[in-house]
């Protein structure tokens, strides 16, 4: 597919070697590619048709006219307002039902607040070792971490934590993945609107945060970051840190590094689609001597030279 791709005018992306770029004057056609799915966007829909009919003639193809679902994932649009939303409610459904919460009394939190999930909750008893063995643990974990990377950033760091118990869960483990899915029960309306957002300039925004040892078993701090372009987000992360920090700034800052990653990832990718940003990209973060960590020289064992990372409160 790729050689075919390449002979007819696509050059694939470096940020991202499953998207497809055509451009031939002003017209631009990005072309994302999932196994044997490709989807068209354009400015232009008859140089969507004529790539479709060239392709047509390498391929047996399907055209299933504008998108409205891929992947599981509801796609809809309101041109009036230039918005896109998506949604996953029948998936929602679909795993209320396999997993026996179907007529569950829904709540609206997704985990119980202040709950810290540890190893000493994973079975210590014979009889817990059995009960577990019955429990569809890692499927419920599974099954909900396609809705955390994919249209729901609310449960990123629930299942983040749920999942560091795959190996060994325990009755409280088990009672916080049920926790959730009642969270889902009352939840499963809930979407992302993609439109443009009047109250800012930028390309896109940036924010990140992280809690001081939150993990009781190893002590690491989790950290996390989301992006969003006009009013819906487009990328987030929720991950325990690989080290132990040894204060609030410093888990801050580890989690501003890997949100400077992502931002300039992200800078990269839509420079390749066309767009260019009019300045550096800012990172809010909510903390003081992080974001004076980063920004004074005296506190780096090297000076870093030409650094596109602006840092806000």
């Amino acid at each position: 597919m790729c050689s075919v791709l390449e002979f007819l005018g696509f050059t694939q992306s470096y940020s991202d070697a499953s998207i497809y770029i055509y451009v031939k004057d002003d017209v631009r056609v990005i072309l994302p590619v999932f196994v044997d799915d490709m989807t068209f966007a354009s400015k232009s829909a008859a140089a969507i048709d004529r790539l479709i009919l060239e392709l047509s003639q390498h391929f047996k193809l399907h055209d299933l006219g504008a998108t409205t679902q891929l992947l599981g994932i509801k796609i809809d649009r309101d041109r009036s307002k230039c918005s896109i939303i998506i949604s996953q409610h029948q998936y929602f459904l679909d795993i209320l039902e396999r997993f026996g919460m179907a007529d569950c009394k829904p709540i609206f939190t997704p985990m119980q607040p202040n709950q810290r999930l540890s190893h000493v909750q994973c079975p210590q008893t014979p009889a817990e070792v059995e009960f577990m063995k019955c429990v569809p643990y890692l499927a419920a974990v599974g099954a909900l971490m396609y809705l955390a990377t994919s249209t729901h950033p609310d449960i990123a760091y629930t299942i983040g934590c749920l999942a560091r118990f795959n190996s060994n869960p325990g009755i409280a483990h088990w009672h916080a993945v049920k926790h959730l899915l009642r969270y889902l029960k009352g939840t499963a309306d809930y979407s992302i609107t993609y439109a443009p957002d009047p109250s800012s300039s930028e390309l896109f925004s940036t924010y990140s945060d992280a809690d001081h040892g939150g993990c009781k078993d190893m002590g690491c701090s989790t950290g996390g970051y989301l992006i969003k372009i006009g009013t819906g987000a487009v990328s987030w992360s929720s991950k325990l840190q690989s080290i132990v920090a040894l204060s609030t700034t410093e888990a801050e800052y580890i989690t501003a590094i890997s949100a400077g990653k992502e931002i300039r990832w992200m800078r990269n990718l839509l420079y390749e689609m066309g767009f260019t940003a009019p300045g550096p990209s800012m990172l809010r973060v909510d903390n003081q001597s992080a974001i004076s960590v980063a920004k004074h020289p005296e506190h780096h064992k090297n000076k870093a030279v030409g650094s596109e990372l602006v840092l806000a409160s």
